[in-house]
C-alpha cells in the first residue's frame, strides 16, 4: 500500500522519495510471485525520473495516471492480502504477454471491481472473455472474421471451432465432455451478465442484486476461460 499510494501521489508532483522507491521495488522484485503480480511500469523503471517520465507520457491529466496507477496494482494487493486466487496471478501474466488491445483493461477492472462493485465486475468478466475470443478470430492483418452483432457464446463458439477446441472435433467422450462443460461455462457468463451485470438495468420490483461472491466466480471463470483460450492460441502457433 505505500508502494500504489507513493506512487498515486507521483503521478501528480513526482514526490516520493527516490530512496523508498527503490527499496519497496526490490523487495517486490526479489520474490518470484510478488514480481509477476507487479504492474509492469514498475518492473521496467527503476528511478523515479523513469517513472515520472512515463506518468507524463500516459496522460496529461492527473486523475487517469491515478486511476491507472490502482488499476494495476490490484492483482499484487488482492494476492498479499486473501492470497489471490490462482487464476490470478497466471491470468495476469498471460495477458500482458498476449498484448492485445483492451485484454489487460477488462482483467484489471474486473479484479478491482470484485469487492466493491460486483455487477461491474461481471461485465468486465464478460468483456475480457469477449475481447480475447474477437482477437483470436482476427485475421493476419487485424480484420474481424466474426459478424458486429456476434454475442458471447457465438464468439466463443467461432474461437473454439478455429482453435479445434469444439466438442464435435474430438471424438474421445472425456474431452467431448470437458469441452462441453467450457462451452456451457461460457454460455453461463453471458446469462449472469445479462441478468445482473451493470450493462442492463434491473427493473421489477425485486431486482438480482449480485454480491461479491458471485463477481468472483464470473471473473475466475472468465479468467480461466480467457486463459486457456490464450495458451491454446499459443501453442498452436507454435506449431
Amino acid at each position: 500500500m505505500a508502494l500504489r499510494d507513493g506512487l498515486v501521489a507521483h503521478c501528480a508532483d513526482g514526490g516520493i522519495d527516490e530512496k523508498v522507491y527503490r527499496l519497496l521495488r526490490r523487495e517486490f522484485m526479489k520474490d518470484p510471485t510478488t514480481s509477476k503480480l507487479l504492474p509492469r511500469f514498475v518492473r521496467t523503471n527503476q528511478d523515479t525520473g523513469a517513472l515520472w517520465s512515463y506518468f507524463k507520457g500516459y496522460h496529461k491529466s492527473w486523475e487517469p495516471r491515478r486511476q491507472h496507477v490502482r488499476a494495476e496494482f490490484v492483482p499484487l494487493i488482492d494476492f498479499l492480502e486473501f492470497a489471490g486466487a490462482p487464476v490470478d496471478a497466471i491470468a495476469s501474466e498471460a495477458f500482458e504477454r498476449f498484448d492485445a488491445s483492451g485484454i489487460e483493461e477488462a482483467w484489471s477492472r474486473a479484479l478491482m471491481r470484485r469487492e466493491t462493485d460486483p455487477a461491474g465486475a461481471i461485465t468486465a468478466a464478460r468483456t475480457l472473455l469477449e475481447s480475447v475470443c474477437k482477437h483470436i478470430l482476427e485475421d493476419d492483418e487485424g480484420n474481424p472474421t466474426y459478424g458486429a452483432n456476434d454475442d458471447l457464446p457465438k464468439l466463443y463458439r467461432q474461437a473454439a471451432e478455429k482453435l479445434n477446441l469444439a466438442p464435435s472435433q474430438h471424438s474421445e467422450d472425456v474431452f467431448k465432455r470437458i469441452l462441453g462443460s467450457a462451452s456451457s461455462v461460457v454460455e453461463g457468463l453471458g446469462t449472469l451478465r445479462n441478468k445482473v451485470g451493470d450493462a442492463h438495468a434491473n427493473s421489477g420490483r425485486r431486482p438480482i442484486r449480485p454480491a461479491s461472491r458471485h463477481a468472483a466466480l464470473a471473473v475466475n471463470m472468465a479468467g480461466a476461460m480467457a486463459l486457456f483460450l490464450i495458451e491454446t492460441a499459443e501453442a498452436k502457433d507454435a506449431n
